[in-house]
């Protein structure tokens, strides 16, 4: 798959725990980023964040978090991204999204 210099980053913040039909949501968005056929998606698992209750999630060993943050990245053309947002939003109960516009340097397979 070939993408174009300019894209777009989309990011989710949602928690560890946010489940949809018992399944993890961060699972959940990139299995649907990937039958959609988006270029690719990467979660990252924060030690340290807040949300819009204020509540502080660590990974500090005296204050053990069940619900630490979770960040979804997705990077495809705007378009792609946009049709993409509908589903992104019957998931995401409690959290964040953000877009904003990226330059692909580099986006390549070894061809395997």
């Amino acid at each position: 798959m070939k993408l174009s210099a300019d894209a777009c980053l989309l990011r989710v913040f949602i928690g560890e725990t946010d489940k949809h039909n018992g399944r993890p949501v961060y699972e959940v968005i990139v299995e649907k980023a990937r039958k959609n056929g988006l270029a690719g998606a990467t979660v990252l698992r924060g030690c340290l964040g807040f949300g819009a209750n204020s509540r502080i999630h660590t990974s500090k060993i005296l204050r053990l978090s069940e619900d630490l943050p979770m960040i979804v990245e997705i990077v495809d053309v705007e378009e792609k991204i946009r049709a993409f947002l509908p589903e992104v939003d019957a998931l995401v109960q409690e959290g964040l999204v953000t877009m904003e516009k990226a330059s692909v340097v580099i986006y390549r397979h070894n061809g395997a």
